[in-house]
């Protein structure tokens, strides 16, 4: 059984749902009401996702993120 480890992309929306997102997985998104409830639900959604998509998994290494104000 091979091991895998990716990034996972995590924001809370307007209305305090948590969104999760494997940047490396194409269609690879979920949300929970909590923060243990999305962690839990994209481990599932990973897991579904290699099934379909193990010859497509491209690791990209994460360089930051950053918070940029601009107006418009």
């Amino acid at each position: 059984m091979a091991k895998y480890n990716f990034t996972v992309v995590i924001e809370k929306d307007e209305d305090g749902v948590y969104v999760a997102e494997v940047p490396d997985l194409k269609g690879c998104y979920t949300q929970g009401a909590t923060l243990e409830e999305v962690l839990k639900n994209i481990k599932e959604v990973i897991e579904l996702c290699l099934e379909t998509q193990k010859a497509d998994v491209h690791s990209h290494e994460l360089m930051g993120v950053q918070r940029i104000e601009v107006s418009a």
